[in-house]
């Protein structure tokens, strides 16, 4: 087996010992302004991501945080290995200038830039930003975007007129090396749809292990139809303890703060998204906070007040470690993980379940 790759999250909506709502446009909480989203923090859990082992670390998009390109330019020249995985949305930017945008931060950065491509799948959001498609056409349009933007890549002079996109001559000075690895997630059948036609690696959140299986199943069985071979990649926030009843009472103590009005308001605005993948991670809690370990060590309780990814592994190193392979058996070789706050939950993770992995031989410091 090849090493498993892990990656950090930047919360660029900001920190706290808390859980930070926010995402799949429900408004932050009221903890994301005991660590304000400085580029000087930032910068502090990407070094320490960098040091502990860690391979990138990803920067979401959305009204609800800071600009993920702009952010992570200016932290990466407080690192030095340390990729960023820059989320954005193409229906905000024309594919040339994403394209030239990409070729400028590898330059830059010495080749550190990856790119998580978010459709969006909540359509008052998208209109905010001036954008009136509905999902099924911006997915259309991700699509085509890419299409042009990977031709772009390769050197050609690209004239493209699609249903959403029309560039004539388009044309890069100067391509990006290596190029931008695409990393893409989506749980709708057009969403697979596209994945399979352009992405490098697909994203899903952290489901139980059996419907994992099916989502790698679905999507490899799509890009062989196309010819391809897509890696997998698993979206998951962690708590990690050197005991599992240390580490089931963290989740507890965040459970405790989650107060009754702020979860029913942020299950009203999250019941309103058009996402597949929101809706399969809703259905995981139900909105209740009983029941939330739904496969040993995967717990649901996070979706309880934030947009997106809604799951945690919790428990010492050692099952956390297990539950890693576990996904791993499945496919699964890359980790994008982020935890409350993210530079300590860094440190419990890099320093408690990274060291085991690599005893087992499954992962190795890059």
């Amino acid at each position: 087996m090849s090493s498993l790759v892990f990656h950090w999250f930047l919360p660029t909506n900001g920190d706290s010992r808390h859980v930070v709502g926010g995402s799949h446009g429900t408004p932050v909480t009221r903890s994301a302004g005991d660590r304000p989203p400085t580029v000087a923090y930032l910068a502090q859990i990407a070094r320490a991501a960098e040091d502990l082992g860690f391979a990138g670390a990803l920067t979401p998009t959305g009204a609800w945080c800071e600009d993920a390109w702009l952010t992570t330019a200016m932290v990466s020249r407080h690192t030095e290995r340390l990729k960023f995985l820059v989320a954005f949305r193409p229906g905000f930017v024309s594919p040339t200038l994403a394209a030239q945008m990409a070729s400028t931060f590898q330059r830059h950065s010495g080749g550190r830039l990856l790119l998580n491509v978010v459709t969006g799948g909540e359509s008052h959001e998208q209109r905010a930003y001036g954008d009136f498609l509905d999902k099924d056409a911006r997915y259309h349009r991700t699509g085509e975007f890419l299409g042009i933007v990977r031709e772009l890549w390769e050197g050609r002079t690209v004239t493209a007129r699609g249903r959403h996109l029309h560039v004539e001559e388009a044309r890069l000075t100067r391509v990006p090396d290596p190029l931008p690895e695409v990393y893409f997630g989506g749980s709708s059948p057009i969403a697979g749809e596209i994945a399979a036609q352009h992405a490098d690696v697909y994203l899903t959140w952290g489901e139980p292990p059996a419907a994992v299986a099916e989502k790698i199943a679905w999507i490899r069985g799509l890009a062989a139809r196309q010819g391809r071979e897509i890696r997998f990649g698993i979206r998951l926030h962690v708590i990690t303890r050197d005991t599992a009843e240390q580490a089931w009472a963290e989740a507890d103590r965040l459970l405790d703060g989650f107060d009754a009005d702020t979860v029913a308001a942020v299950q009203a605005g999250l019941a309103r998204s058009e996402s597949e993948g929101q809706r399969r991670m809703r259905a995981l809690h139900g909105g209740s906070r009983d029941r939330l370990e739904i496969h040993p060590n995967l717990w649901a309780g996070i979706g309880l007040v934030r947009g997106g990814a809604g799951t945690a592994l919790v428990g010492s190193h050692t099952e956390v470690a297990a539950r890693i392979e576990e996904y791993a058996a499945l496919g699964i070789e890359e980790f994008v993980l982020s935890g409350h706050p993210h530079l300590e939950e860094a440190y419990w993770f890099g320093e408690g379940v990274l060291p085991r992995l690599e005893e087992r031989g499954v992962w190795r410091r890059p």
